[in-house]
């Protein structure tokens, strides 16, 4: 049996632990591939909490893991996006505890311009579709600001370039915020930079601007990328104050020029854009001026001209005056006939109401209405009685209706007789007071419409002190009525006193004249 057992064969090759082999490719890799530059299309890309980008570089047959540390994508200018050609430069190692090797990158660049302009042109689409570069978020620009905030490195050539160009046209108010204008840190610091100007609340210590310019020299399209960053085009579309982009050249495009409210093709130019020349503005204004004053005479000109010409076509004073001064003459002459015809138709109507209101006929008309009174108080006498008939009728048909119900109430309910015979005797009584209240109140109104009927009589009027003449049997009312009476007597309160016959005069008769007795 020992026999068939076979001892294992005997060799000269050495044994390696994992981590002894491990380690020896890892320096093999490292040492044959110290830096290098690969150049591929980014696939996968992720960036962890950490800070470090992990992706992949691939071609249409393999892929190789790729990795940046948190200080290298600080140091980046461009970093890798899905989908974008780029040229990676770094050294290739192991990671011994998955078993790859990966490539540690240093840098990324693009391609090639191509690949860089078709991510650019991919960023601007999706920012448009967002609807950040719409013609109608776009905000005016101020006519003349008082506050200009400026976005720029503070030694370079352009923050002078502007501030000469708005010295020389029209001197502002110039607040600079300084950023770094290429680089890793030129997108967030200009972000922040307009970030604060929006923040800076009106009447502070620090005047608010009026107008924000983002300004920077020319260069590459590496060197301008930080203002394609999607931060700084938020950023600018988001400002409340209205933005001016002068980036580059005036053949140099950003993203940032999509979202300002105005581009202008290089910092001097956003000056001039900024502000208007103050020269210019003092002569128009003194062309204004000397317009408005020789249109303001020309207008006064014309209007007196037209207002002659209107004063030729007017007629006369005296033309216009004659008509009514003749209508004024001739109603003054008929104003006195007038007045005469007036006094007449007056005096007339006087002697006529006088007529109407002599003794005789105010005698008749107090006697007609003594007899009107008399018939009244008969006529009220009557229905009085008739009242008291028919009062006594119905106090019988009651009281013969009243036995019968007693009769009921009785037999129904004795314990409410007393207050029947109460409530009955109370009616009875109002019963027989009715009437004679009624008939003492009809009495006194018949006693003062008859003391109204004397009262208002010609007896009582002699009672006062007044007298009635007769003169032949009828009232006389004039000396020239007396005169001619042939007997006279006067009526008084107590009766009548006859004067006696007077002997008539004959027609022209001479004689002594006898005196009138009144």
């Amino acid at each position: 049996m020992s026999d068939l057992i076979e001892e294992p064969l005997a060799s000269n090759a050495p044994e390696y632990t994992v981590s002894e082999l491990s380690g020896a490719v890892k320096k093999v890799i490292e040492g044959g591939f110290g830096l290098i530059r690969v150049r591929g299309e980014v696939g996968r890309v992720s960036r962890p909490a950490s800070g470090h980008l992990y992706f992949d570089l691939k071609d249409d047959r393999n892929v190789i893991a790729a990795i940046s540390w948190k200080g290298q994508v600080a140091r980046m200018q461009v970093r890798p996006e899905e989908g974008m050609e780029v040229v990676a430069t770094g050294r290739m190692t192991t990671f011994p505890g998955q078993s790859k090797y990966q490539l540690i990158v240093d840098d990324v660049a693009p391609a090639g311009m191509g690949a860089l302009m078709a991510m650019l042109e991919r960023r601007r689409a999706a920012l448009a579709a967002e609807g950040l570069f719409d013609a109608g978020r776009k905000k005016p620009i101020p006519y003349l600001p008082g506050v200009i905030g400026v976005v720029t490195s503070p030694s370079g050539a352009v923050i002078r370039d502007i501030l000469h160009r708005l010295r020389d046209r029209f001197p502002r108010h110039v607040l600079i915020w300084p950023v770094a204008v290429q680089g890793q840190a030129c997108a967030p610091e200009v972000a922040a930079a307009i970030k604060g100007f929006n923040a800076i609340q009106p009447g502070g210590a620090i005047p608010r601007p009026d107008l924000i310019i983002v300004a920077r020299g020319g260069g590459s399209l590496e060197d301008l990328w930080g203002f394609n960053e999607e931060m700084v085009v938020r950023a600018a579309a988001a400002s409340e104050i209205p933005l001016i982009s002068a980036v580059g050249h005036e053949t140099d495009t950003t993203l940032i020029d999509y979202a300002a409210d105005l581009r202008a093709p290089t910092p001097t130019a956003a000056a001039e854009l900024a502000v208007p020349v103050r020269l210019e503005l003092v002569a128009a204004l003194d062309g204004q001026g000397a317009r408005l004053s020789r249109g303001l005479a020309q207008g006064l000109g014309q209007r007196m001209q037209r207002l002659r010409d209107l004063a030729r076509a007017l007629p006369r004073l005296d033309g216009l005056l004659a008509g009514p001064q003749q209508r004024f003459d001739t109603g003054v002459q008929r104003l006195g006939g007038a007045l005469g015809l007036a006094t007449a138709k007056k005096r007339g109507r006087f002697e006529g109401l006088a007529a109407r209101h002599r003794p005789e006929a105010l005698l008749a008309m107090f006697a007609r209405r003594g007899d009107r009174l008399a018939a009244a108080g008969r006529d009220l006498d009557g229905r009085m009685e008739r009242r008291a008939e028919r009062a006594r009728a119905g106090l019988d048909k009651w009281a013969s209706r009243l036995a019968p119900a007693l009769g009921r109430l009785i037999g129904g309910a004795g314990r409410d007789i007393a207050k029947g015979r109460a409530r009955l005797a109370g009616l009875a009584e109002r019963l027989e007071a009715a009437p004679v209240k009624r008939l003492g109140e009809l009495s006194a109104l018949l006693e003062a419409l008859d003391r109204m009927r004397l009262t208002l009589g010609y007896a009582e009027t002699l009672k006062r002190g007044y007298a009635v003449v007769w003169g032949d049997g009828e009232v006389v009312t004039s000396k020239a009525a007396a005169e001619k009476a042939a007997a006279l007597e006067v009526q008084f309160h107590d009766g009548k006193l006859a004067l006696g016959a007077r002997p008539r005069r004959a027609k022209g008769a001479a004689g002594p004249e006898q005196g009138s007795l009144f």
